[in-house]
């Protein structure tokens, strides 16, 4: 196995636990091929520490002791999309709060766009820990770059790791405007983003994704 996907998937762990993204629970996964994928050890993922290595975990199939139940999630999302290479499994408070409130973030500032016109919401509490909750979670997550969970934070995925990670910062900032929003009183009509004025703002060009990698990797004990 590549020791850089070993060495990404820990920094992605300790990324997201910097941002507060997740705290003693989430994890995230690295599709390795076709048939499997690399997962971050089973334990909070800030204190994951270098040469702590995840778990080879096939894409299809029994999941091996010692990994998380919910990684089944990740196991239904890849098998229907072959265009993610990456997941990441959130529970940031501002997304977990607009996930108690039933609903989901509209696209209304510049990083929602990945998400236009809205994050799909799952309506069910229930711990992704059997494949039938986790199919019906990948079903709901269909062509989006993500999916808030009632009462359960959210599943993001990338093409990448680096765009996972990004995306879950953006989310959580969506989320953030969203309840900013409702705040304020939504009879104040603040305005939406147009699907033409969002496709125009959809892009990885510019190292975004890289950039924010950047930013919350610097200082990582792995750090180039």
């Amino acid at each position: 196995m590549n020791e850089e996907v070993e060495i990404q998937v820990r920094q992605a762990s300790r990324a997201l636990a910097r941002a507060g993204l997740v705290g003693p629970y989430g994890h995230c996964s690295s599709r390795l091929n076709q048939s499997e994928m690399l997962v971050c050890a089973a334990k909070p993922m800030g204190t994951i520490r270098p040469g702590e290595d995840g778990t080879v975990v096939p894409i299809s199939g029994t999941l091996p002791d010692g990994v998380l139940g919910e990684v089944r999630v990740h196991q239904q999302i890849y098998q229907r999309r072959p265009d993610v290479n990456a997941i990441c499994r959130i529970i940031p408070p501002r997304v977990q709060a607009m996930s108690v409130l039933g609903r989901s973030p509209k696209a209304r500032h510049g990083f929602s766009v990945f998400f236009y016109p809205e994050p799909p919401f799952f309506d069910d509490p229930t711990l992704m820990r059997s494949d039938e909750v986790a199919s019906a979670v990948a079903d709901k997550l269909g062509s989006f770059s993500g999916v808030i969970l009632r009462a359960n934070g959210a599943v993001v995925v990338g093409a990448n790791i680096k765009q996972a990670v990004t995306l879950g910062v953006f989310l959580e900032e969506m989320c953030t405007i969203e309840l900013a929003v409702l705040a304020a009183g939504e009879s104040l009509i603040a305005p939406l983003l147009s699907e033409a004025e969002a496709a125009g703002r959809r892009t990885w060009a510019g190292r975004v994704a890289e950039r924010m990698w950047d930013y919350l990797t610097d200082g990582d004990p792995e750090s180039a």
